[in-house]
Parts: C-alpha cells; structure tokens; sequence
C-alpha cells in the first residue's frame, strides 16, 4: 500500500520583504533593498529542512516572516493551509505559538531577573495551556525533556549563570512550552563549542522524532545540514536558488551559488564529510 502523502504544516508563498537603502535614491525617492525577493517553501510535519547561505542572504529575515515576528510586503505564509495572521481563522493565539524561533544567542532573549522556572512557565501562564496547580510539573517535565534539572533548585536560579549550551536547552524548553507544530533554529549551535554543538543538534533530532514538530535549521556549516536535514534550499540575494533532497543538492548541484558553497567547504564530497562528523548521533 502506498504512504499517504507528507503533511505540509507551514507554508510560504511568494514572499517578499523590503527595507530602504540607507543614504540612496531612485528618481528622487528613498531606495529600497529586498532581504527576501519572492520566496516561496514549505515544511512537513516532522520533517527538518536545512537552509543555507552566506550571510547577507535573507535567512534570517525569512525565519521572522516565517514565525510571524514582521509581516511581507507581499506573500503570504499559511499554517494548514489558512493565513498565519488572518483575523478571524481561528484564535490569533494559537497560531502565533504554533510557530516559534529559537536564535542564536538564546542569552540576548533570556530575561536575566527573571528564574528559570518562570521563562519556561511564562507560555504556559500567556496561553492558558496548564492549569496552575498542575504548572510546576509541566515546567519540570519540559526542562527534563531538554535533559536540563527539574528539581526546586534549578528552577529558583537565574539563567545567566548556565553555560552556552545550557541556554539554548531552556530556550529550547520555553518553545516547546508553546507546544508548536513548527521550530525554526536560527544559526542554533553557532556559537558552542564541538562537542555542545552535537549534543543539542541531537536533542533537536529526538525532539522531531518524537514530537513530530516540523524544523528548519539555519546554519553556514554545510556538513552539519548535510547530515541532519533530510531537504536542503539555498539562499543568495534574498532568493531561493535551489532545493532539493539533500545528497541531490550535495552531489549535483545546479546554481552557481551552491556550487561556490560546496567548494567553500573543501574540496571532496560534502554529503560523505556530513557522516563523518564525529559529534552526531549515527544514523539507524
């Protein structure tokens, strides 16, 4: 018997987004730069796609018109196939959390008064997710899933005395607090060190399993998505130049841009550097 066909989550049409140009003029109007020129994707249920490009490319633009954090000057992003922030296509709540973004530096988004306890019940209290008596449970449960305690202890102290990786668990913790259908990582592990890197990318691989949330994963180490992500587009200039599975678009690639990408990464086969990464779970 055939399987059913892959469940589009969150969908991107057309999307454009434009900034002014400092400083330039067109026919005596303010010039504009298009971050993102008609950009067009989707993501799967449980599916982790990997988006790659030099920085400058529009990636990161793209993640916030994604999430719904800025709106497109034109396009639309759909959530099941309805408007993202439609009014009246159900509640504006639960849309909004069904898409969350963890960035890179999970400190500049962690409020420093605040325990860490609260950040993570803070989406629950926000939405009305859990009831209260049954709330520090939840927030235990969550920390534990990240692999992060969920005794008293932990939950009273402050973030800023975790490490990198500890930081991007609990950031990680608070959008999974959301319960979302779809994650989108922002440069995630960009700035731990090796071993910190692989243990969240295979955090990030249980969390998809098992709650079959949809992912996109920005990164610039082209190994590191050849390895996790089962599909693979590429930006330059604001444009989406290519997608495709990923050993087809590692092994064949047919846009310049990823071409340059590929031999920016060394010379000899990204797809078989990908299984060599020594820092990730092996596959099976």
């Amino acid at each position: 018997m055939a399987s059913a066909a892959p469940s589009v989550v969150l969908e991107a049409r057309s999307l454009v987004r434009e900034y002014p140009a400092r400083g330039r003029l067109t026919g005596g109007r303010a010039a504009t730069v298009r971050a993102v020129d008609d950009v067009s994707l989707h993501l799967d249920r449980g599916e982790m796609v990997g988006l790659l490009g030099r920085s400058g490319a529009g990636k990161s633009t793209l993640a916030r018109l994604l999430a719904g954090l800025e709106p497109a000057d034109r396009g639309e992003v759909l959530l099941h196939g309805r408007p993202l922030g439609a009014a009246g296509v159900g509640p504006r709540g639960a849309r909004r959390r069904a898409v969350q973004v963890v960035f890179q530096d999970p400190g500049a988004a962690l409020d420093p008064r605040q325990s860490i306890g609260s950040i993570v019940a803070e989406p629950l209290v926000v939405h009305r997710l859990v009831p209260a008596a049954q709330r520090a449970g939840a927030v235990a449960a969550l920390l534990e899933e990240v692999g992060l305690p969920g005794d008293p202890a932990f939950l009273a102290g402050r973030p800023g005395r975790l490490s990198g990786g500890e930081k991007q668990r609990l950031a990680l913790a608070r959008a999974l607090a959301c319960e979302p259908e779809v994650l989108i990582l922002d440069e995630p592990v960009a700035s731990l060190d090796a071993s910190v890197r692989g243990q969240v990318l295979n955090l990030l691989e249980a969390l998809r399993g098992r709650r079959q949330v949809a992912m996109l994963l920005i990164a610039h180490d082209l190994a590191l998505l050849g390895r996790a992500c089962a599909r693979l587009a590429v930006m330059a200039a604001g444009r989406l130049v290519e997608e495709g599975a990923t050993g087809t678009v590692l092994n064949t690639p047919r846009h310049p841009e990823t071409i340059r990408l590929i031999g920016a990464a060394g010379t000899g086969s990204v797809e078989t550097k990908a299984r060599e990464i020594p820092y990730l779970r092996p596959e099976g």
